[in-house]
């Protein structure tokens, strides 16, 4: 009897082992966490966000239809009756067209995920985030508490938020849900704000169904909440869908999530912060954060109006890409697809410019960490990351002498540098006063892959 028992316990124990080995590879240990602010912020980022530093963001909706000014039409139009947004409208709708009539009409037609997804692929994106669900309140998948106000009973009559989850998952990229709190014009959100927030009858038969519904259906690896600024975190029962979320959900030890669950939760509380859009520190951070930024610097969503001058430029989407993985941060960049499910082709030759960076370049940020110098300015602005014992320096503009200068890298006699995407060491001097001075080779104009941001990679340097 003792040995079966003690067969039993081995069994027993090797099996907790590999259930722990197996938390710690994927996400995290098992841990219990409280309804409340100081449990939640000491759970562990999961490894994979840190690792994955660059993700694409895709903002798609009913906004998408007008296609104008920007994906808070509705809000601009009927909330604050914007002159330009009401002109608009009369000029190129009939009287009586409402914000409704617009579903019909998104299409998705010539939306197909497989197309969407290799070009995320392309582009070097680890991981994408959609918008499930904006302040319009328009859900992109079969919501039983959105009804005829979803993708598959209106519009493209699709699960838009499934398809796309599937076709990018074959692919090994990471796939995270944008859900917006609140919504502008819900009639239970009104009443709850004329009560004095004292009652919660959106919260309770929306806002939360959402979220669980979300969870338990597509089992996101992110969720990016937003739309939480009008209303405590209480109100919105942020503490007590977080608690469950790590403690009991399918997706408990490997699920992340950001900073926006609340009035005073922006780069508090919450798990990475975002702190806000376009958000860009001047120095290392102490906690892990995202800069989200849109190829269309006037706009989240498509719109038919925009133009070249309002279209980020790749190398300056490179540098930012740069200069937030040195400070610690992920890069996570905007397109809208328009009513179709067609990405514009500028859209795809920026999001494709920097997959082309980055199959060169992408050693010195993915999986990276801050160096203990960030950057320096000399000839150039060189920013530094580390990993597996190398340092890299990306300069952003290339030397009119063809020697770069660092200050901060301490040289031995064993050190090594070569440049990303070139067989072959650089011939290097140590100088006193200028640092180390890096002969960079030369490369007739069109003969190297890309024409900004290089990558020097520093080996058996302090």
């Amino acid at each position: 009897m003792w040995e079966l028992k003690s067969e039993w316990w081995a069994v027993g124990f090797g099996l907790l082992l590999l259930l722990a080995a197996s938390a710690q590879a994927g996400g995290l240990a098992p841990h219990h966490y409280t309804p409340d602010w100081p449990s939640l912020d000491s759970r562990p980022l999961p490894r994979w966000f840190d690792e994955a530093k660059f993700g694409l963001f895709v903002h798609w909706g009913v906004y998408s239809v007008p296609a104008w000014g920007s994906e808070w039409f509705w809000w601009h139009w009927q909330g604050e009756q914007s002159s330009a947004y009401v002109r608009f409208m009369k000029e190129n709708y009939p009287p009586g067209f409402s914000y409704a009539d617009f579903a019909p009409q998104f299409t998705a037609r010539f939306f197909h995920p497989e197309e969407w997804a290799d070009l995320f692929q392309a582009a070097g994106a680890k991981y994408v985030v959609l918008t499930a669900k904006h302040h319009e309140g328009f859900t992109n998948w079969p919501s039983a508490v959105s009804w005829n106000w979803n993708s598959k009973d209106v519009g493209p009559h699709r699960d838009l938020v499934g398809e796309l989850g599937a076709a990018v998952r074959k692919r090994n990229i990471r796939y995270g849900l944008y859900h917006s709190l609140f919504e502008w014009f819900h009639p239970l959100y009104l009443l709850d704000k004329k009560n004095g927030l004292k009652t919660q009858h959106f919260v309770s038969t929306k806002t939360m169904p959402e979220l669980y519904d979300l969870v338990n259906r597509y089992k996101p690896d992110l969720i990016w909440s937003d739309g939480e600024w009008e209303c405590p975190d209480s109100y919105w029962n942020s503490t007590e869908f977080l608690a469950w979320l790590y403690n009991e959900s399918p997706v408990k030890d490997q699920v992340v999530v950001n900073d926006r669950w609340g009035q005073n939760c922006s780069c508090r509380h919450g798990g990475y912060y975002n702190c806000e859009d376009k958000y860009r520190p001047h120095s290392l951070p102490d906690h892990k954060w995202e800069m989200c930024t849109s190829v269309d610097k006037a706009s989240w969503g498509y719109r038919r109006d925009m133009s070249m001058s309002t279209i980020v430029d790749e190398n300056e989407i490179i540098e930012e890409l740069v200069q937030t993985i040195s400070l610690g941060g992920n890069y996570l960049l905007n397109i809208g697809p328009n009513k179709d499910g067609v990405i514009v082709p500028i859209f795809q030759e920026r999001l494709l410019a920097v997959g082309k960076w980055l199959q060169i370049n992408g050693e010195a940020i993915y999986a990276s960490k801050p160096w203990r110098v960030q950057s320096e300015k000399n000839k150039t602005v060189v920013w530094y990351t580390t990993k597996d014992s190398a340092v890299y320096a990306t300069f952003l503009h290339w030397p009119e002498d063809g020697v770069v200068n660092l200050q901060s890298p301490k040289m031995t006699s064993a050190t090594k540098i070569t440049m990303l995407g070139m067989e072959g060491e650089l011939h290097w001097t140590q100088d006193p006063l200028e640092g180390v001075l890096i002969t960079l080779p030369q490369l007739p104009p069109g003969t190297f892959p890309v024409e900004s941001a290089w990558t020097l990679k520093l080996t058996k340097v302090n």
